[in-house]
């Protein structure tokens, strides 16, 4: 009997042993995911630019290109957010910033497959570095606009904060997309977090009717 306690106590400690160490392991990965991703939205070039979109946000949409965009989006969408009034939110805020007159180019799809992506399109997810919402914004970005913590998880400031980071990023790389995503996601060098959003964007193909495709973006 003696024995047998033994070899259970010492089975015990080996998974004792186990668990820590796998939660060690994650508590490391946690770590430098926290400081890759917020280190992707330090750029100080940034805060000028978050704060215009912040506070010029319109919304100036084709009554027809929009009916389409809805048609062809928003079944798709549906498998991700089951809120009818949610889902039409997204999209038209999707619709509207890539739409923007006058700003540069961005791929509603491409934006669609970060949200996919970063969040799942749970505009209550936050991630272990303390990114928020549906594009995953790093928490300290409310203090540098003067507005609410809140936002974060509020479809319309989340989304044009987002973009307007996904855009910057797009722009100093020329274009490329692979770098500006991983420029986004604060992982310079790794292909994983790019690789994830060009095969999401696939997804939503024949949301681009502006900008670049998938296809050019892969190339």
């Amino acid at each position: 009997m003696n024995c047998s306690r033994s070899s259970k106590a010492a089975s015990a400690d080996r998974s004792a042993r186990a668990i820590l160490t796998a939660l060690a392991l994650i508590a490391l990965c946690a770590g430098r995911a926290t400081r890759a991703h917020a280190q992707g939205q330090r750029d100080p070039a940034l805060a000028p630019i978050v704060q215009h979109a912040i506070s010029h946000a319109q919304c100036f949409m084709d009554r027809f290109n929009a009916a389409v965009w809805y048609t062809l989006m928003e079944p798709r969408l549906k498998r991700y957010v089951p809120k009818a009034a949610e889902r039409l939110n997204i999209l038209k805020q999707v619709y509207c910033v890539t739409h923007e007159r006058g700003a540069s180019r961005l791929p509603p799809g491409l934006v669609l497959a970060v949200m996919q992506v970063e969040s799942g399109f749970n505009r209550w997810a936050v991630s272990p570095s303390g990114a928020v919402g549906l594009m995953q914004i790093m928490p300290y970005w409310p203090e540098r606009l003067g507005v609410k913590g809140y936002e974060l998880v509020r479809v319309a400031p989340n989304i044009r904060m987002g973009c307007a980071i996904l855009r910057y990023y797009l722009r100093t790389t020329h274009d490329n997309v692979r770098l500006a995503l991983e420029e986004y996601n604060g992982s310079v060098g790794r292909h994983v977090y790019p690789d994830r959003v060009l095969i999401a964007w696939e997804h939503w193909n024949g949301a681009d009717d502006l900008g670049f495709s998938h296809a050019e973006a892969a190339r």
